[in-house]
């Protein structure tokens, strides 16, 4: 995989029976207490890793294509054990959000998919056993993704569909790996403190949204020698506001100031041919064209 290089010379201008109430009570009560009991590892409370693909899951919010992308990790903590019967019990249960598992879902990503329209994909990093307890029982995983969509909800915004997913069978990731920051250690529930209590920090502004763009290929979708990435760009004045990197694989477009999240990111679903590629800002329409002939 060739990797993505800035150049800016490119710019041109997601029971049964009477004791199932109280054998769930007993099931969260005992999932809690071994959160809470459960002895933090050593070291920093968080760490960076580079997660392994696993699988990859498409879904749909609304009209738009959503993938999930469930990565792993050692590094992650493992759930609370989890019996069949238990498992059974939660699903015919309101109270499936109640129990935990450790997971980092990170920050959406554009992406195309098959047919080169435009979608966004999730990255959901998990414990390697529990991604192996996943693929080998269908009801856990059922379980595991109805946690997830709910995660998404709660942490993005985006209500996704929690019944029409499958599980793609050629593709383990869309898009490419990136590393996360893994909270290896829980946070405290009560920290005593002493004096003054410090004023509440302000909360962090959402990331802004991906620009609005399109991906075609020409001469047709069927027979395309090249990709044509046009992006519009509202706040942008000048094509010295921004910088460009593009590889074999993805498309990242960021500001110039070099810092903060970029504003694109975008997977190719062919490769180009770097050397030859070219992009142009127009001033008036506010659209970044980024043109890039396929390897032969």
């Amino acid at each position: 995989m060739a990797a993505a290089a800035t150049d800016k010379s490119l710019l041109s201008a997601e029971l049964e029976g009477d004791e199932e109430p109280e054998a769930l009570r007993r099931l969260l009560l005992q999932v809690t207490q071994d959160a809470e009991e459960a002895e933090p590892p050593p070291g920093s409370g968080s760490t960076a890793v580079t997660p392994q693909p696993g699988f990859c899951v498409k879904t749909r919010a609304g009209d738009a294509k959503v993938f999930v992308n469930v990565c792993h990790s050692p590094a992650v903590p493992a759930p609370p054990p989890l019996a069949p019967r238990d498992l059974r019990l939660l699903l015919g249960s309101d109270a499936a959000s109640a129990f935990r598992i450790p997971m980092s879902l990170g920050e959406p990503h554009a992406e195309l998919d098959r047919s080169g329209q435009g979608c966004t994909a999730y990255d959901v990093v998990v414990n390697s056993a529990l991604l192996r307890s996943l693929q080998a029982d269908p009801l856990y995983l059922e379980f595991f993704l109805t946690v997830v969509m709910e995660g998404l909800a709660e942490k993005y915004g985006v209500e996704v569909n929690h019944s029409g997913w499958r599980v793609l069978q050629n593709r383990k990731f869309l898009g490419s790996i990136s590393a996360q920051n893994i909270r290896t250690r829980p946070r405290p529930r009560i920290q005593e403190l002493e004096g003054e209590e410090p004023p509440p920090e302000p909360p962090s502004p959402p990331p802004p949204p991906p620009p609005a763009y399109v991906v075609v290929a020409e001469p047709s979708a069927e027979h395309p020698r090249v990709l044509q990435a046009r992006v519009h760009l509202p706040h942008v004045a000048g094509a010295g506001q921004l910088e460009l990197a593009l590889s074999e694989e993805r498309l990242v477009l960021g500001g110039g100031g070099g810092g903060g999240a970029p504003l694109l990111q975008l997977g190719l679903p062919l490769p180009p041919d770097p050397a030859r590629c070219r992009a142009r800002f127009h001033p008036r329409t506010k659209v970044l064209t980024v043109t890039m002939p396929l390897q032969l």
